[in-house]
């Protein structure tokens, strides 16, 4: 894709998301709507965002059991993603159904690790090995699924790209060099993500939230 960032839309506010994707379109390839945004809006908030006319990124992690999961694949397809987002913790039946239930020009990729978690943070719930580790594991088994990638932190991209050349990479929690790094633990820049292999860049804060959103969004896309 010629841009890879995708703008991580997830205000509270419907008309504001609007007005901020407006501006910026230009300077994005994409927009990502999570569960903040579906929760608030539904159905209705991403037929609006949609009109903007770019590719819209449904970041829902749905996480049930394979049944559950594929109908709720099903139930979007009048919404027409291009990505939708799975917990590849669900297993392999889990995304093997998803796939198979998702529109045909729609990317499922599986959530690994999420960026606000570290190996501590791991242990904590059972998971024994470091976060690279684990995301390994949850990414070759997205891959004997036959679902299309995964998310996963800048970290790990290049080692996942290694074992899995034709896969689809979208890596959130990115900051800018000299941006804030809030609640996520594990960090890269946009330009360190997309030379490790990644295929989508997922960005919110440091463009939603800055002064000028717009000269925010342009000086990422000039690193790129």
């Amino acid at each position: 894709m010629s841009n890879p960032i995708y703008l991580a839309l997830d205000l509270p506010r419907l008309d504001a998301a609007i007005a901020l994707a407006q501006k910026v379109r230009g300077h994005v390839g994409g927009l990502k709507l999570g569960l903040e945004f579906f929760c608030a809006h539904g159905h209705h908030g991403v037929h609006e965002v949609a009109r903007i006319g770019l590719p819209i990124f449904l970041d829902l992690k749905l996480h049930d059991i394979p049944n559950t999961v594929a109908g709720a694949m099903q139930s979007i397809h009048v919404l027409e993603p291009a990505i939708v987002t799975v917990h590849a913790s669900g297993g392999r039946a889990m995304m093997e159904d998803a796939k198979a239930a998702a529109g045909e020009n729609c990317k499922v990729v599986a959530v690994t690790v999420l960026t606000s978690l570290d190996d501590a943070d791991l242990a904590r719930v059972g998971v024994g090995g470091s976060a690279h580790d684990q995301v390994l594991r949850l990414a070759d088994l997205a891959q004997e699924a036959g679902i299309d990638g995964i998310v996963c932190s800048g970290h790990e991209v290049a080692a996942v790209h290694k074992r899995w050349k034709n896969g689809f990479f979208v890596v959130p929690g990115l900051r800018p060099a000299d941006g804030h790094l809030g609640d996520q633990k594990r960090a890269v820049t946009p330009r360190q993500a997309r030379d490790a292999g990644a295929s989508v860049l997922v960005i919110g804060r440091p463009i939603s939230r800055a002064e000028d959103p717009v000269m925010a969004a342009r000086a990422i896309e000039a690193t790129l």
